[in-house]
């Protein structure tokens, strides 16, 4: 009899995900002038050593413009790339995949931390020479919510010269030693304030119609693709429905567009245009983004993967097995559970040796599982109580 989806390999390119558990991209705002630090060594080997196929580190800008706050990891300068690829390879050592989000926050760039309130950065709180550099950007000079700081709109060649900033991050990315790549076009972040018409208001060839709102977003992924090798995989994360004017059908057309220059996987996201949460799939609740998964597969003929409120191995399990994904990725609920692949595969039956994380962890799992069999993990139960 097969096992469980979740825990069969997958090969995407030359690459093989020993499992299709993902670590989705979970920004940590802990990057000391966009290098990375002690604490995301910790954050990815944590996730890696917890029994996942694929860590993806979070968002990291390609031009200095793009940091979303204080604290973002950089691949706008090749200084860059000892850090990471020193990230990279701990995480091979857990024998897991390395994956790296890139991206650019345009203007929703130059804000305090989530957890600081998120408000526009001062200058005062930037320090004069980061301010200095620190320009808004965005498609067009409009803003959202009204009491946000107005972008300025770069010009058709700033537009072009931002095209080759991304290549050239995805090229250290390679150089780090990432073995899959993902271009962030969702979340109301640049690509993203291209793609929208309610933030793209151009009038040349890169605004107006649905094409032209498109074309960067095109334009950046054959750029990334002539420099990411061609053995390794490239996803795209997408806001599938953004609900102020880009939704699943453009979405769908987007990813049917970008498969043959070399996209492998879409990530699908939604939100982050508006600032309040997407429900035109249905209320907030288990799995609520996954139907934009299932659509971008049925539709669009490509690999998808489902995020949005997984939380269990059964529920992982069955939206493989309906065909509504491919790979299943994972946030928040690994900050809670960092071991949750681990986990999941105790709840599905599979792995009764631990395998899946390292020896030093593995052979103490083993022998309790062995020796004491009325036991039950912590994550089974609330209580000692029937």
């Amino acid at each position: 009899m097969a096992g469980p989806l979740l825990f069969t390999p997958m090969q995407i390119r030359g690459v093989t995900l020993k499992n299709r558990v993902v670590v989705a991209p979970m920004h940590q705002y802990a990057a000391q002038r966009g290098f990375a630090t002690e604490w995301h060594l910790m954050n990815a080997g944590r996730y890696a050593a917890g029994g996942a196929g694929l860590m993806m580190v979070e968002s990291t800008k390609v031009e200095q413009r793009g940091c979303g706050t204080l604290g973002d990891l950089g691949l706008w300068d090749d200084a860059f790339v000892p850090g990471l690829a020193r990230i990279v390879d701990f995480i091979r050592a857990q024998h897991c995949v390395a994956g790296i989000q890139i991206g650019h926050s345009g203007r929703k760039a130059r804000r305090f931390r989530p957890w600081e309130g998120g408000a526009p950065l001062t200058r005062e709180a930037a320090g004069d020479e980061a301010w200095d550099a620190w320009e808004l950007v965005a498609p067009s000079a409009a803003r959202s919510p009204e009491s946000d700081p107005m972008p300025r709109a770069l010009t058709r060649a700033e537009v072009q010269d931002m095209v080759l900033a991304w290549g050239q991050a995805a090229r250290r990315a390679h150089d780090a030693g990432f073995e899959v790549l993902e271009i962030h076009g969702a979340h109301g972040y640049l690509i993203h304030q291209f793609l929208s018409p309610f933030s793209n208001q151009r009038n040349d060839e890169y605004g107006g119609d649905e094409m032209g709102r498109m074309r960067f977003c095109i334009e950046v992924v054959e750029e990334v693709r002539r420099h990411w090798p061609q053995d390794k995989p490239l996803f795209l994360r997408l806001s599938v429905e953004d609900d102020v004017g880009w939704g699943p059908a453009e979405s769908v057309a987007l990813a049917k567009l970008v498969k043959p220059k070399g996209i492998d996987v879409i990530d699908c996201s939604s939100g982050g245009m508006s600032g309040a949460p997407v429900t035109s799939a249905g209320p907030i609740g288990y799995g609520y983004q996954v139907p934009y998964a299932e659509r971008l597969r049925r539709e669009a003929g490509i690999l998808s993967m489902a995020v949005g409120l997984i939380v269990h191995a059964d529920q992982a399990e069955g939206i493989l097995q309906k065909g509504e994904a491919d790979l299943i990725a994972l946030a928040r609920e690994l900050l809670y559970n960092p071991n949750w692949p681990m986990d999941a595969a105790q709840k599905l039956g599979v792995d009764p040796r631990f395998a899946l994380v390292p020896p030093a962890s593995a052979y103490w799992l083993e022998k309790r599982a062995r020796q004491v069999r009325t036991m039950v993990p912590s994550t089974y139960r609330e209580t000692l109580k029937a």
